[in-house]
């Protein structure tokens, strides 16, 4: 039997969670589909979820369709918790990206649809709630290939839309102005398909021939199936299937390679253990099996018919839940080439806050309940700043805020308060310097030497370290090679560069380590003294980082969303100038009729009060999306602006934090 793991993703609302339940119904799995508004949905397990009516954690569910087994992960909406997402992107075999008939493309599912594609990810489009009123089919295919992707292609149409009678009809393989339509997609990047059909016409290209042109390139990435259904009544999900089990590729499944697999979500039993959700890429992971030769695994679950059952085993192309991996963190890899795996397919989160205990005796079970949540969701980011008062986390949204302290307060009995939201800005290296600390020097309290060269890199490229050392300079007692030794300066270097000049993380530079030496017992007046340890190497890089960061300088950047407005033509003039008093910019603007379009940039501190002023601004007929675009050098004026109004803050504070998770 063959696996698929796939991925729902969507627009907040788009109805993700309604259509695994639909899916679950039309597999047999459950008698009736659960309802969000009901809070009995198979995915939203947790009590916050069923509340608020919203994914906050991705889920795992698994049902048959036909002789192939899929693992359907659902995911999360909102932007707030986009983090859920990433870390299952690196896990699917394909995805279906569901689309609202009524609200059409929206910012997330731009972002979302941009994702896929960067990564050829096999998606197909599902346009869902062709039954609600306002549902405009046509409306949304041209959305979808103007602001998503020119290779979408409809399989079919909707009819009765904005009635419970609204039905998805697949067009036929001998109606030619859709065959018309796919071969001249597929033909792009199939000349064989197109010579054919230029000199037999469509008869010379027999449906099956088409429909394997379409799975082939579907897999690949390159064409994008759209069909049209209804996850309340059922209308198209029949077809959804289908269409999942002959264009989404299976898993390879390879079980006699040696192991390899992937954990892309943590959470805690109901012991407070760890528990991990890991997708198997080849080979197998047993029951007390130690895997990258620490932890050993006490207990594996793995996904089938709806549930997560006791098994021995855990095999290529499934889904498992591990038991007894105390270490493991999201990201790792298990089994062959193990490392920890820091793809981000999305921006980090660009704000934060100060995490307040109600309580000032619940400050200590404060940070050791952050830390556990940081575990979940690594994004969130705990510090403690450096007299250990104050304890902040990184947040994509408000929303995220609130999700977090009503987790605090249900799960660890701890009641919270916030400081205000403040935009989280990085540093840039503003030149290149070096800095030597020499062994046996006055000012060097360590039994290591280190010289560390920092100069600035392209945007975008983080932090990257590299070795330019005689490897005899290395002491291989304490680091088992050379290799082990670049890993583990790497790591001391980037947690030292957690916090700048003006107390931001420092970003996009090129770190060389250029010297090294370590003390030995008979060695040279200059070498000797007692055996380096590992310790002298991390303690004293932190110094050597701050010494060459402090003769290069850095220059601090503000996180900028670019921004796409849709208004009413005659509110233009009004909405111009408020844009200017946010330090907005205004890169373009169309007008249609009587509907304007402007594209431009905000900072990400003024992103808030735009969204609370355009109501007002344009009748309440404005329509805002958002994504962050880009950091660029925080103006003067921007270090002393404060914004109220809950989401944004001064940026520029300055205020120096220590990682803690």
């Amino acid at each position: 039997m063959s696996i698929s793991n796939l991925g729902i993703v969507a627009h907040v609302d788009a109805g993700k969670t309604s259509l695994t339940e639909r899916l679950l119904y039309a597999a047999g799995v459950i008698a009736r589909p659960g309802s969000v508004d009901a809070g009995s949905t198979q995915t939203d397990t947790l009590a916050l979820e069923r509340q608020r009516g919203i994914t906050i954690k991705s889920a795992v569910v698994s049902f048959p369709i036909g002789d192939r087994t899929v693992n359907l992960i659902d995911t999360p909406g909102h932007p707030d918790f986009i983090a859920e997402v990433e870390r299952v992107l690196g896990v699917l075999d394909g995805a279906v990206l569901v689309i609202s008939a009524v609200e059409g493309v929206q910012a997330q599912t731009h972002i979302l649809m941009r994702t896929l594609r960067r990564l050829s990810i096999p998606t197909l489009l599902f346009v869902n709630k062709i039954d609600r009123l306002g549902a405009d089919d046509q409306r949304v295919l041209r959305q979808i290939a103007d602001r998503l992707t020119p290779a979408a292609i409809a399989l079919g149409s909707a009819t009765g839309l904005g009635t419970r009678a609204a039905q998805y009809r697949p067009f036929s393989s001998d109606d030619p102005a859709f065959t018309a339509r796919l071969v001249e997609l597929l033909a792009e990047h199939d000349d064989a398909l197109l010579a054919a059909y230029v000199d037999g016409g469509p008869g010379a290209l027999p449906p099956e021939r088409l429909r394997t042109a379409l799975a082939r390139q579907t897999a690949a990435g390159l064409v994008y199936p759209v069909l049209f259904g209804s996850a309340v009544t059922g209308a198209g999900v029949v077809e959804l299937m289908a269409a999942i089990r002959e264009l989404l590729p299976a898993a390879c499944t390879d079980a006699s390679a040696p192991p390899a697999g992937r954990v892309f979500k943590v959470e805690r039993g109901v012991a407070g253990e760890k528990v991990a959700y890991v997708r198997m890429f080849s080979g197998t992971i047993r029951v007390r099996d130690r895997v990258n030769g620490e932890d050993k695994v006490t207990a594996i679950r793995v996904f089938e018919h709806g549930k997560a059952v006791p098994r021995p085993a855990v095999g290529a192309g499934q889904i498992g839940k591990l038991w007894g991996l105390a270490g493991v963190r999201i990201g790792d890899s298990l089994g062959t080439a193990a490392a920890t795996v820091d793809e981000r397919y999305f921006q980090p989160p660009t704000l934060a806050t100060v995490v307040v205990p109600d309580r000032p005796a619940d400050k200590r079970a404060l940070r050791d309940a952050l830390t556990q949540l940081a575990e979940q969701d690594p994004l969130i980011n705990v510090r403690q700043d450096e007299a250990g008062q104050e304890l902040s986390v990184s947040l994509y949204g408000e929303v995220q805020k609130e999700v977090i302290q009503a987790t605090l307060a249900d799960e660890y009995g701890i009641g919270v308060h916030f400081r205000e939201t403040t935009t989280i800005c990085i540093e840039r290296p503003a030149g290149t310097r070096e800095a030597v600390a020499y062994l046996n020097t006055e000012s060097n309290p360590y039994q290591a030497t280190i010289g560390l060269r920092i100069e600035p890199a392209a945007p975008g490229t983080r932090v990257t370290f590299r070795l330019a050392i005689d490897p005899r300079t290395v002491p291989l007692y304490v680091y088992k090679d050379l290799d082990s030794f670049r890993a583990a300066m790497s790591e001391y270097v980037r947690d030292a560069l957690q916090v700048g000049l003006s107390g931001w993380q420092v970003t996009d530079c090129l770190v060389t380590m250029f010297r090294c030496g370590y003390s030995v017992m008979d060695g040279p007046p200059s070498l000797r003294g007692p055996r380096s340890t590992a310790a002298d190497f991390r303690k004293l890089t932190p110094l050597v980082v701050g010494a060459a960061l402090r003769q290069a300088g850095t220059v601090v950047h503000e996180p900028i969303h670019r921004f796409h407005l849709e208004l009413p033509a005659d509110t233009l003039g009004a909405v111009l100038p408020a844009l200017a008093k946010l330090d907005a910019i205004a890169h373009a603007t169309a007008v249609r009729g009587s509907v304007c379009t402007v594209v431009g940039e905000v900072p990400a501190a003024r992103a808030y009060r735009l969204q609370q002023r355009l109501p007002a601004l344009t009748r309440g007929e404005g329509v805002l999306e958002m994504a962050f675009d880009h950091y660029r050098p925080l103006r003067p004026s921007a270090r002393s602006g404060r914004v109220t109004g809950g989401a944004a803050g001064t940026a520029g504070s300055g205020r120096r934090y220590t990682g803690t998770a």
